[in-house]
């Protein structure tokens, strides 16, 4: 009976451990040694956990739009750092800093910084 209680824990805390290790695989979505900057207008903050995220309407050099998704950290983070999710609101316009996801085609970030010109309102900082 004690081996199979044994056996069971063990198998349980290697499941949790490969879980939470798997999520915050950031690697595996974003390339960690590049920066890319988009601007524009702010159209969706979504103030959750697990992630956060900003989606951002970009206007291309040949005058198209693309919609950025921006990975950005948990809610209870970003509370803990003065974000709330009412710091941004849709129309603001900003300038976000992020490691550009794998796929260029995804158009999607993880967040590095953010910056509100209107009112000089910046955020910078790491989840680990």
């Amino acid at each position: 009976m004690k081996r199979k209680l044994l056996a069971l824990v063990f198998a349980g805390v290697t499941v949790l451990g490969v879980s939470a290790y798997a999520h915050h695989s950031f690697a595996a979505t974003y390339f960690e040694d590049k920066k890319v900057t988009v601007e524009g207008d702010l159209v969706q903050f979504l103030y959750r956990n697990p992630h956060s995220f900003v989606h951002v309407e970009v206007k291309e050099s040949d005058g198209t739009m693309t919609r950025w998704a921006v990975e950005w950290g948990a809610g209870g983070q970003l509370g803990r750092q003065g974000v709330t999710r009412e710091t941004l609101k849709p129309g603001d316009h900003v300038i976000v800093v992020g490691n550009p996801g794998r796929n260029p085609d995804d158009h999607r970030l993880r967040m590095v910084n953010i910056t509100r010109p209107s009112d000089g309102w910046k955020w910078g900082g790491t989840f680990e």
